[in-house]
């Protein structure tokens, strides 16, 4: 996208009344944005839904002085632009009809990696829900996903710090400019998260983090990946909101389950009784609804000699040694673990390279 191009699309974000939706109908029938402002009045009103108000509104020279700043912010910082039409562009938040149409980072951000999920959750995270949200992270972490979040306290800022743990990229999705960050406590983390990963936003370098940024800012956590998690929120939240909009843009939408007494568990569950999201135990629910074939991942997989197992995991190794090969089912009977246990367990001891599944539901040890 050239200099000029750009500069009319931010011009048209300042248009008034001019919304994401409004941009995207009027870039759908003009070539680009420079011919939008050159476009005649009469073509304008032709197009459904455009009325005198926006056409006059499009002619309103100011919005060009309000370009020209942001984009000499663009260039002095080395924001990296995404177009909405652009490869670079998130592929799946482009198939939301209320995408933005430009997108603003900072860092060291590839989307080329198909597996990419969002975790949210509350702001008060318990020692329980940092637990979870780590070793999940831990789990999936040799399926190499991308890892999304809103950079807030909590939920998010646990997330984006077990992602760099394992040397995952991770992508915090901010409520206002690249010129700031919110909360400010968080700045230590940004040159890590930066090196892979980084931030993403739609709003421009002179918004504030505004309460409904907020809300705007969940669409694009939502919508840019292909799974939302939740693991804890109360009866209300931002984390429900996201949920919600995942639902929409026909997105999998996991939570954890958690005590009906607990009052960070209560959205959670409100989601699963709702049938809103589907129950989230283990990192293999995960990887099994949404269909993560985890053979490449494993294919070079060695078994590492000292591997560390845990002690009900040595007890399934030892008894598939003895076995040669099993169904999940009659290992389950023999070393007395229940099914929904034992699937969790057999694909963390597969991700360590020291069983292997085989067709008819059989596993073997290496």
């Amino acid at each position: 996208m050239n200099e000029q191009e750009l500069f009319s699309l931010l011009a048209l974000q300042k248009v008034e009344k001019v919304g994401d939706v409004v941009a995207r109908k009027l870039l759908g029938h003009f070539e680009s944005a420079v011919e939008i402002f050159k476009a005649k009045g009469n073509t304008l009103s032709a197009i459904d839904g455009i009325g005198s108000i926006l056409v006059k509104n499009l002619k309103d020279k100011t919005v060009f002085e309000k370009a020209e700043a942001e984009l000499k912010f663009i260039q002095d910082n080395d924001i990296n632009v995404h177009y909405y039409k652009d490869n670079l562009y998130p592929d799946k938040l482009k198939h939301c009809f209320d995408a933005p149409i430009l997108l603003f980072s900072a860092g060291n951000i590839n989307l080329k990696q198909t597996k990419i999920i969002s975790i949210v959750g509350t702001r008060q995270v318990t020692s329980h829900g940092a637990e979870f949200c780590r070793n999940l992270i831990a789990e999936i972490a040799p399926l190499n996903p991308i890892i999304v979040s809103g950079f807030a306290y909590g939920v998010d800022i646990i997330a984006h710090q077990a992602a760099m743990e394992h040397n995952l990229q991770t992508i915090g999705v901010l409520a206002h400019g690249l010129n700031q960050i919110y909360p400010s406590s968080h700045k230590k983390y940004c040159k890590k998260m930066e090196e892979n990963g980084g931030f993403m936003t739609e709003f421009w370098s002179s918004s504030n983090p505004d309460k409904e940024n907020f809300v705007k800012r969940n669409r694009i956590v939502a919508g840019m990946t292909e799974a939302t998690i939740v693991i804890e929120s109360a009866e209300r939240g931002g984390s429900l909101i996201t949920a919600m909009l995942a639902n929409d843009y026909n997105r999998d939408v996991f939570a954890v389950p958690g005590r009906i007494t607990d009052k960070f568990s209560l959205g959670c569950n409100n989601l699963i009784k709702t049938q809103k999201a589907n129950l989230l135990t283990s990192a293999a629910d995960l990887i099994y609804m949404l269909n993560w074939d985890i053979k490449e991942s494993t294919k070079g997989v060695q078994k590492q000699l000292f591997v560390n197992l845990l002690p009900e995991e040595q007890i399934v190794y030892d008894f598939l040694l003895q076995k040669g090969k099993a169904e999940m089912d009659i290992i389950a009977l023999e070393c007395q673990f229940p099914i929904y246990i034992l699937s969790g367990m057999l694909l963390n001891m597969e991700l360590k390279g020291i069983v292997r599944p085989l067709p008819g539901k059989l596993f073997e040890a290496i």
